[in-house]
């Protein structure tokens, strides 16, 4: 049957995990525990869910694969839309490497989502020293109990998650698992001087060095990333899409050009982003940055102080 093993085989073929810590963590935090039940396709179109305890035994080995695979898994719909998932491990895996954590730091993760990255955290560094916070009750209820099961008790904090948790402050670093329009900046004042911030947004994760309160600025990962908007305070707003306007075939069809279409969104004209891309060589996402100084936000191509920045939408 699929097991963590399995899971872990699938990320490191992938290219993640080089760090030992964290391969005994995806190695080590069952999964399954933190994904009862979840949605996926159905044979007609629409959505099934999949659950552990369902009677039919070919949907439990169905769930139970599906669990181990390395893939994203939608476990909270309301009315039709997202509201909670289990994001895929690999990015996942990707995501924590890229905190850069060492021993005795503490973490903050907005987004509490199932309660399995808040595990691995757990594992890797300690309960104590981790804290994740969600703004909806339901969701952080449901992680507390499949935190518990697994043996873990970070502190879950119902709230929202613009406001991060001053309560435990300060934090070495900050992860968030939801996109955002710009980085909310509460979370800068209770970071420690030096801290990292690794937040989505638009299709990509920045990572931020932190120097106080008020500043902080870091590049884009190359990876890209998709997750359900954050809610509450620094929600998202709503995205547009590049197939309402008048953007040449070949580039819509280029996500180097999605990523800054998205990244633009408020700040830039259609035509204007897609003649940035056209103009610089198309760009990849490493070539971004975002900068904070004294309240001010914006995003950046090369060089925060260069010719191509714009503020970023909410900030």
């Amino acid at each position: 049957m699929p097991a963590a093993a399995d899971l872990l085989r699938q990320i490191i073929e992938g290219g993640a995990l080089a760090d030992p810590a964290w391969r005994a963590a995806f190695a080590e935090v069952p999964r399954e525990l933190f994904v009862p039940y979840y949605f996926a396709p159905a044979p007609d179109g629409g959505q099934e869910r999949l659950w552990r305890d369902d009677p039919d035994p070919e949907r439990r080995r169905r769930w139970l694969a599906g669990v181990y695979d390395d893939v994203p898994l939608a476990t909270r719909v309301r009315d039709g839309d997202l509201v909670s998932s289990s994001s895929q491990p690999s990015l996942m895996a990707r995501m924590l490497e890229a905190l850069c954590v060492r021993d005795g730091m503490s973490v903050l993760e907005i987004g509490a989502g199932s309660g399995y990255n808040a595990a691995l955290l757990a594992h890797r560094l300690g309960e104590a020293r981790v804290t994740t916070v969600d703004l909806d009750p339901d969701i952080t209820g449901s992680a507390r109990e499949h935190l518990d099961a697994a043996g873990y008790r970070p502190r879950v904090v119902t709230g929202d998650g613009a406001l991060g948790a001053p309560a435990y402050a300060p934090y070495d670093r900050i992860i968030a698992t939801c996109a955002l329009s710009s980085v909310p900046l509460a979370w800068l004042g209770q970071c420690a001087p030096g801290a990292l911030v690794l937040a989505p947004i638009g299709t990509g994760l920045v990572t931020l060095k932190v120097t106080d309160g008020l500043h902080a600025t870091g590049r884009f990962l190359d990876t890209p990333a998709f997750f359900v908007p954050l809610r509450g305070g620094g929600a998202s707003a709503p995205v547009r899409s590049a197939a309402r306007y008048d953007i040449p075939r070949h580039a819509q069809r280029q996500d180097s050009f999605h990523f800054l279409f998205r990244l633009t969104a408020g700040a830039m004209e259609p035509h204007d982003v897609y003649e940035l891309w056209r103009t610089t060589g198309r760009p990849l996402r490493e070539r971004y940055g975002v900068t904070i100084r004294k309240g001010e936000q914006w995003a950046w191509l090369d060089d925060p102080e260069g010719p191509h920045t714009w503020p970023l939408r909410g900030a």
